[in-house]
């Protein structure tokens, strides 16, 4: 299941993520990891959430995104949770482009039992079709 995060800029999408985040670990039967692109806020998540720092993976593109999340989800099946914030920042594309990262993650969440959150620097509206149906 792929869930939503959106807003303008400025709006607490990253915060309403991690208090989501936090909140799921409580209960996780599962493992959890949060993806982002800045170290800013490793200290708010709860320590059973793994934190990766895209930066630190020299990650950078959709491609290179895509990959590592594939490689999360076929590296440990115990993956519950995946939550992704900032996905077009990471991926260096506007939400319209990014498509084929989505269909990947619907496909790695239904197949493998993970639900994936990801943050969208969008009001509703402005969200592609392909997108704003998981809204």
């Amino acid at each position: 299941m792929i869930k939503l995060v959106y807003g303008s800029k400025g709006t607490g999408k990253t915060k309403r993520l991690i208090d989501a985040a936090n909140e799921n670990a409580i209960n996780a039967k599962g493992l959890s990891v949060f993806i982002t692109d800045t170290k800013r806020y490793m200290y708010d998540l709860n320590r059973n959430i793994r934190f990766v720092d895209v930066k630190d993976w020299t990650i950078t593109g959709e491609d290179a995104l895509c990959g590592f999340v594939k490689g999360i989800a076929a590296g440990n099946s115990d993956y519950e949770f995946i939550y992704i914030d900032g996905i077009a920042r990471i991926a260096g594309k506007e939400l319209k482009e990014l498509a084929g990262i989505f269909f990947m993650l619907d496909k790695i969440s239904s197949e493998n039992a993970i639900t994936v959150t990801i943050t969208c620097s969008a009001a509703k509206e402005e969200l592609p079709d392909f997108i704003a149906k998981y809204a």
